[in-house]
């Protein structure tokens, strides 16, 4: 059943309710970027953590074992949780798991917040890293797996699915700039409160989420699946306007669910491969999430404070917040695109192509004048760029492609997947990169960008050949395309039969 044309935002205000809390759950995510790679340019910080370095900017240093685990033992953790997620989405509600990475979360912090011992650090990092993986992997399974039944996506309609997805990366980086600003509001101070501060906003995202979902519905496809047809059917009361058919959406989604099922009685992790299409599926929800890492993002994002620091930038976590701000205002901009333009590849390929060239012209500019006080304000100027175009053209769209991608009856094992091998792919990047910007290392500091320019190019290419566009399609539409076996650039402008036949049945229906 397609969304009609003329419901509004406000016939679906309980959706957008739904959906507004569940995108509380990046926010908190980003909350943790923006302040872990604050923190490890703090004094405050340093004096426990670190050493003495008169030779830097600051006069203290980490040093790049722990600078490599502090930060990457979270994205470790997500990794994991999310490798594991389609397992657990088999037996637990969206909303149980999410519950459980609040109070994840919340252990994750009290151990930070009370030691000064590096490896119980370690161990709150990374719990910190299983809650946050949960709360990345379900709290977009919820969004996409309740909107209208034609679309079968969990709670978003489809015609709405790209905005709340935008807001889904409008709240990363919201979070992101919300952890920047206190940590430069704190900096300054030389002893533990100067981390503790900021440590403290990672208990409040859990408390609202807790609270909040006992107020709004379980994805009513995840009920249904289940066989919880009455709780479904309530579900999607809940969630459509008043006067919608849900018997209707309750019966497609049943028999959508059937149908998947006679295609295999019992789904695994090795149905994801076993045939083609599942398998090209799979390929291309993986390769697409992952897009996000071969522009080199987590090293900008992670490392912001502790880059600009090292590279001797004037008032460093002042233009750290710059740079987050600038990367929110690209995903504000970006929503007003994502809705009425949506040209996933298009949009990607730009994206990817931008970021690859502003990486080299950084690399450049840096390895002719290492130091400069012109140097240090070029890289903040080109970096606010790079934020823009990945934050604007690659973060949104790089999810958006790959949650849109995966076979029905595999969704929580592909997605999960996908968003298991990005966290990988942000963990790698996050554990080598103090191996090139540390001063102990090989103290390549912004020279890092040679390397992610050949990185973004590739992938812009990949997109090209590869990436289907499916904007504005159902996933029932997705399902008959990837079914034809249609290469990637058809999928704009193929009919799809099966769409054809509903709206003829629907009119039919209409009159009688």
């Amino acid at each position: 059943m397609a969304i009609k044309d003329d419901e509004t935002m406000r016939d679906h205000w309980r959706c957008f309710v739904a959906c507004g809390l569940m995108v509380l759950s990046p926010f908190q995510y980003g909350i943790d970027f923006g302040l872990i790679g604050g923190l490890q340019a703090m004094p405050g910080f340093l004096r426990i953590y670190g050493h003495p370095a008169p030779e830097t900017a600051i006069g203290w240093n980490i040093s790049t074992v722990r600078q490599q685990l502090i930060t990457s033992l979270m994205t470790l953790g997500a990794f994991v949780s999310s490798a594991t997620a389609g397992l657990v989405a088999a037996k637990f509600g969206r909303k149980a798991c999410l519950w459980a990475a609040c109070l994840g979360c919340v252990v994750s912090n009290i151990i930070m917040m009370t030691t000064t011992n590096i490896n119980a650090l370690y161990i709150g990092r990374l719990l910190n890293g299983l809650a946050n993986g949960y709360f990345m992997t379900f709290s977009q399974l919820y969004i996409r797996t309740s909107s209208n039944s034609s679309s079968l996506q969990e709670s978003s309609p489809a015609k709405y699915r790209g905005l709340f997805l935008t807001g889904f990366q409008f709240c990363t980086s919201f979070g992101t700039l919300i952890g920047t600003i206190v940590d430069w509001a704190t900096a300054s101070r030389q002893d533990r409160s100067s981390y503790l501060i900021p440590l403290g906003l990672i208990y409040i995202v859990p408390l609202l989420l807790t609270i909040g979902m006992f107020f709004i519905p379980e994805s009513p496809r995840w009920l249904i699946l289940q066989d919880q047809l009455d709780r479904g059917h309530k579900s999607l009361q809940w969630l459509r306007p008043a006067g919608a058919q849900v018997d209707i959406e309750v019966a497609e989604i049943k028999a959508a669910i059937d149908k998947e099922r006679e295609m295999g009685s019992e789904v695994g992790i090795l149905d994801m491969f076993k045939n083609p299409v599942d398998r090209r599926r799979t390929v291309l929800a993986v390769c697409g999430v992952t897009l996000q890492a071969a522009t080199g993002s987590m090293f900008i994002i992670s490392y912001k404070a502790y880059f600009f620091t090292m590279a001797k930038v004037s008032d460093p976590f002042a233009m750290g917040c710059v740079l987050s701000a600038i990367g929110l205002l690209a995903i504000v901009l970006n929503s007003f695109i994502v809705v009425r333009y949506g040209r996933r590849r298009v949009l990607l390929m730009g994206g990817l192509g931008s970021c690859g060239i502003l990486q080299l012209i950084v690399a450049v500019v840096y390895d002719k004048n290492p130091g400069a006080k012109v140097t240090g304000e070029v890289l903040v100027a080109l970096s606010c760029l790079y934020m823009m175009s990945y934050n604007g053209m690659v973060a949104t769209y790089a999810w958006l492609s790959g949650g849109e991608l995966p076979s029905q009856r595999l969704r929580s094992y592909t997605f999960g997947l996908a968003a298991a091998v990005a966290f990988f792919a942000a963990w790698l990047t996050t554990f080598t990169a103090p191996y090139f910007i540390n001063p102990e290392s090989l103290n390549w500091g912004p020279k890092y960008g040679y390397i992610w320019f050949p990185s973004s190019i590739i992938a812009g290419i990949w997109v090209y050949f590869f990436l289907p566009e499916v904007h504005g399609r159902t996933l029932e539409e997705i399902d008959e395309m990837f079914e034809e076996n249609l290469p990637a650039k058809k999928f704009r402008k193929y009919q799809c039969v099966r769409r054809l036949a509903m709206d003829e049945k629907t009119e039919v229906q209409h009159k009688e």
